[in-house]
């Protein structure tokens, strides 16, 4: 697994196109693999534990989104900090970042994890759950929270790998844990009769696999960042920050579990537990495109946050176009997907024919404006990377709950069970909007620096 140990100057000196594709590569890769990662698990269940259990799977995805919420919370603010921080050559503060990664994700991993055993129950049946999906749920969320400490680790250490100039040892592990998973799974389900407890246990057994080769690779003293005496000690002003920029993506996040929580109650309200299975396999699918674009931002992000650190203006906003025309290409193909092969697309999943139909209808619904959602997601993401953070959690919510949240409830009104499903172009064209007006602002303001500028004219800086 060949890594990089050199400070990445090219970020501010290799041409942007080869750059972004350097980085966005590996990192589409990986998050290509994160999401066959979850559709694995889903097939899995689907074939060999049966149609219920798909919806008590997705009963779970409001409790797994606030687990991811809490772990982008620190990995993703972090990250952002060590781009900006390896720009400006502050190598002293860049490992402590690191060590307070490790400390943070500890400690929110530890509580998250004993605050969700405890109410387990409860907090599922909020989300959506029934006496015919309650056991499902709750088997798969035991292992699951088991091991959110490793889970935690392993993503926020794997944001600092990326972040570092080390993308393809990111993009190798993730997709290790996609190989185990694929392996494990199988095994755990079939062959030992686990149920869907194997599909949980194969995916924290995959992740503590990598786990333990991102710490043996931190651990080498002859690397540039390191675990060194004195960087676990928590620093009050590193913890705000890395929190502080971490806050869009996980109000992102919580919004995502929030507004799951409520399309579960409506689906389970209008058309019974089946429904909540369609719009897991939906979800999934859906998922898979928007990931491949969160692939496109994490190539975006080291790149955008050196070359602010390094006041390199022209090299921001060219790395931003370029991603927003990628993003979009992504997001067409999955809007052909769903519109051209709905019943293909889904019949992945499972063989229930009732199921089928309800999800390809949700598919084709769901994605009618999925053109408009890579320009959205860059243009969020390249507010965070200036450090622009109240702008950027406007835009990360704007579509959730700004916009989705009401419509859910208001469209079924006249639209009866489709209404739920239509809620979701709506929103998506809404917030489009939104974020096009906001960018018309900040466009403006870039347009009045000139490389070396001093930031402050931004109103922001990270």
């Amino acid at each position: 697994m060949a890594v990089n140990n050199a400070i990445p100057l090219e970020l501010g000196t290799e041409k942007v196109g080869r750059l972004l594709m350097k980085y966005a590569g590996p990192a589409i890769i990986a998050m290509t693999a994160s999401s066959l990662y979850n559709m694995i698990d889903s097939i899995f269940i689907g074939h060999g534990v049966g149609p219920l259990a798909i919806s008590g799977l997705a009963v779970t995805f409001p409790l797994m989104n606030l687990s991811a919420a809490f772990g982008s919370l620190v990995g993703v603010g972090a990250s952002t900090i060590m781009s900006v921080l390896l720009g400006q050559k502050n190598y002293e503060v860049a490992n402590k970042v690191l060590g307070n990664v490790v400390v943070l994700n500890i400690i929110i991993g530890l509580a998250f994890m004993t605050l969700s055993l405890s109410f387990l129950d409860p907090i599922l049946y909020f989300f959506g759950a029934s006496e015919n999906t309650i056991t499902y749920a709750r088997e798969y969320m035991q292992v699951i929270l088991l091991g959110n400490v490793v889970t935690h680790l392993y993503l926020g250490l794997n944001n600092l790998l990326r972040a570092s100039g080390n993308p393809k040892m990111a993009m190798s592990l993730t997709i290790l844990t996609v190989v185990l998973n694929v392996i494990f799974a199988p095994i755990f389900i079939f062959a030992l009769g686990m149920g869907i407890r194997g599909a949980a246990l194969a995916t924290v057994i995959a992740q503590l696999v990598a786990l333990v080769i991102i710490l043996r690779f931190f651990s080498n003293p002859e690397r540039l960042l390191h675990f060194r005496k004195g960087i676990f000690k928590m620093d009050t002003r590193i913890a705000r920050d890395s929190l502080s920029i971490g806050l869009a993506p996980f109000l992102m996040n919580s919004a995502a579990c929030l507004v799951t929580l409520f399309i579960n109650q409506q689906l389970k309200s209008y058309s019974g537990d089946l429904a909540i299975g369609a719009y897991g396999i939906v979800n999934r699918i859906s998922f898979l495109f928007i990931m491949i674009n969160m692939g496109l931002n994490q190539g975006m992000q080291p790149i955008a946050g050196y070359n602010y650190g390094a006041r390199k203006y022209s090299r921001v906003k060219e790395v931003y176009k370029k991603t927003v025309k990628y993003a979009t290409i992504v997001a067409m193909t999955g809007f052909i997907v769903s519109i051209a092969f709905p019943h293909a697309a889904v019949s992945v999943f499972t063989s229930d024919k009732e199921l089928i139909e309800l999800a390809a209808k949700g598919l084709v619904l769901i994605n009618l404006m999925l053109p408009l959602v890579g320009f959205q997601m860059v243009t969020s993401n390249l507010f965070q990377c200036l450090g622009m953070i109240n702008k950027s959690i406007i835009l990360s919510m704007s579509r959730q709950l700004l916009f989705l949240l009401p419509l859910l409830y208001i469209l079924p009104l006249f639209f009866d069970a489709k209404g739920i499903w239509i809620s979701f172009p709506a929103s998506d064209f809404l917030a489009f909007l939104l974020t096009f007006i906001m960018l018309m602002g900040l466009m403006k303001k870039l347009g009045k620096l000139k490389d070396g500028d001093d930031p402050s004219i931004l109103g922001s800086k990270l």
